[in-house]
């Protein structure tokens, strides 16, 4: 019999880690019934972090808050509350971006200049009103780039222009700041903040935010030097280093907070500390993972970079499971790699139902590492 853990990260758009887990667990099942299947759902600090928390931390509790979207419109959303420890006596909040700011709330409707961090601020505040004594704040999958100046608004900083006016929401605010006052700025909880990152990205520059993730978020060609001019404008108002590992993560929101006193941390290390997935892969034969887009930016601290690590480590086969993988990536640390497009004939029929086709290829693994 053969133990087989699976530890894949969601699939952004369309599955949730558990979801996920379970499909190809059941596809591995269909092939070889006998085997003994693991489900450890993932996370790098974008979407599906709160749901790991909830699913590893017993006592875990969803706090509903409803908060603005990077819309301007209402969303309902949470952050979890985990229980007390001795370092957290008054709980522990984790407040997830993506949730609250994410790109996948705007529904294809990209907002490069005017989306921004606000909602995932109102959250980080509802935490801090609860009394937390701790704060984890996962923020990958942003909508915006505005260099966190929406969570500080949202905080109680204030952002103005040449004109001491409020800056507007977004970048395109952040390209007309040139003051930032924290005098109302909330103090952090006395157990401080802890940022997982999902990439370790620097705030300007090639390897930027404008550069690296603006596309993603609707700027054009001729936006990505204006947009790396005004964050690095927006570091020297934060008194930052824009260099920084993290600091451009979610469109520079890394910067904003490490400027507050919040410490950067790569997600997917920690949160793979808090589920334990080393003693999981240890304990397994094979160890599956995946995510949703496998391409040159997933070794840059995604989770399945972080589990293909550690059974490499360990000696383990891997498999990854991807929704694309892309032609100029090095998949030479997996034993063997199904993106579902390949199954399915096409994006669309992937995405169309992704369930069955994470199942299919589930099985697909059970053949060829079973």
């Amino acid at each position: 019999m053969t133990r087989v853990l699976f530890a894949p990260d969601g699939f952004k758009g369309s599955l949730s880690a558990v979801a996920a887990a379970r499909a190809l667990a059941a596809g591995w099942r269909s092939v070889r019934g006998d085997d003994e299947t693991v489900e450890l759902p993932m996370a790098d600090g974008g979407e599906g972090t709160l749901d790991a928390f909830l699913v590893a931390v017993p006592g875990a509790r969803r706090m509903p808050v409803t908060v603005t979207g990077p819309h301007g419109r209402e969303v309902a959303a949470s952050w979890v509350l985990l229980p007390p420890t001795v370092e957290a006596p008054e709980g522990t909040g984790v407040v997830e971006l993506a949730s609250t700011s994410g790109i996948e709330l705007l529904d294809g409707d990209l907002r490069p200049l005017d989306a921004d961090t606000r909602g995932f601020g109102q959250a980080i505040a509802a935490a801090l009103d609860h009394g937390v004594s701790r704060l984890v704040l996962a923020i990958g999958s942003s909508a915006s780039t505005d260099a966190g100046f929406g969570v500080l608004t949202a905080l109680g900083a204030r952002i103005t222009d040449a004109e001491r006016r409020d800056v507007a929401p977004g970048l395109r605010g952040v390209r007309t700041a040139v003051r930032i006052d924290v005098d109302g700025l909330r103090a952090l909880p006395a157990g401080g903040v802890l940022v997982l990152t999902d990439v370790r990205s620097p705030l300007t520059g090639p390897a930027g935010a404008a550069a690296v993730f603006g596309p993603q978020k609707g700027l054009g060609p001729d936006d990505i030097a204006d947009a790396d001019a005004a964050l690095a404008r927006a570091a020297e108002l934060l008194d930052t280093d824009a260099a920084h590992p993290g600091a451009g993560a979610a469109g520079g929101t890394g910067a904003a907070l490490r400027a507050w006193g919040a410490e950067l941390v790569p997600g997917a290390e920690r949160i793979a500390e808090l589920v334990g997935l080393a003693a999981a892969v240890t304990a397994a034969d094979v160890v599956v993972t995946g995510e949703g887009s496998f391409d040159v930016s997933s070794a840059t601290g995604k989770a399945p970079a972080r589990v293909a690590a550690l059974a490499r480590a360990e000696g383990r086969r891997a498999g990854l499971i991807a929704g694309r993988i892309a032609p100029d990536v090095d998949t030479s640390g997996f034993d063997a790699a199904v993106a579902l497009v390949a199954l399915a004939g096409s994006a669309e029929a992937a995405l169309g139902d992704p369930t069955r086709w994470l199942t299919v290829a589930g099985a697909e693994l059970a053949r060829r590492l079973g």
